[in-house]
């Protein structure tokens, strides 16, 4: 049942994204180009939604699915982590043209060359793994 629940969540993150034009390479191009505040928006509206969210999940103790507590640990700052992590999804976001939360909504609605876009993610994914213990946390 609670796999039905990610499913079915996925799925509205799609219809969501899709209809947003979130997932268009020319709202992506208009952002960067600074000429469009449509894709600010989103990420305006997503980033006041998490901090919502945050807060709600300290003030009311909230538990995840299987009943554990969240834990929230804030990890110290550090400038390194954010130039070389920032850049490395800048220039993948740059390259692809898109955002990673929408590459299966791009495959979904046919542009198939997304997935290479995929497995250089999943191979990113694993070379993170790879390397994690000698990267700056």
């Amino acid at each position: 049942m609670r796999k039905l629940i990610y499913i079915l969540l996925g799925i509205f993150f799609g219809i969501v994204m899709s209809k947003s034009e979130a997932i268009s390479w020319y709202r992506i191009q208009e952002m960067f180009r600074f000429q469009s505040f449509h894709m600010y928006g989103i990420i305006g509206s997503a980033l006041v939604l998490g901090i919502v969210l945050i807060q709600a999940i300290k003030y009311f103790n909230l538990k995840s699915f299987q009943g554990s507590d969240i834990q929230l640990n804030p990890k110290s700052p550090s400038i390194a982590r954010y130039l070389i992590g920032g850049t490395c999804f800048g220039l993948g976001w740059a390259l692809t043209g898109a955002c990673p939360g929408p590459i299966f909504v791009l495959i979904g609605q046919g542009y198939l060359a997304f997935i290479v876009v995929l497995l250089s993610a999943v191979l990113g994914t694993f070379t993170y793994g790879l390397l994690r213990d000698k990267l700056p946390h």
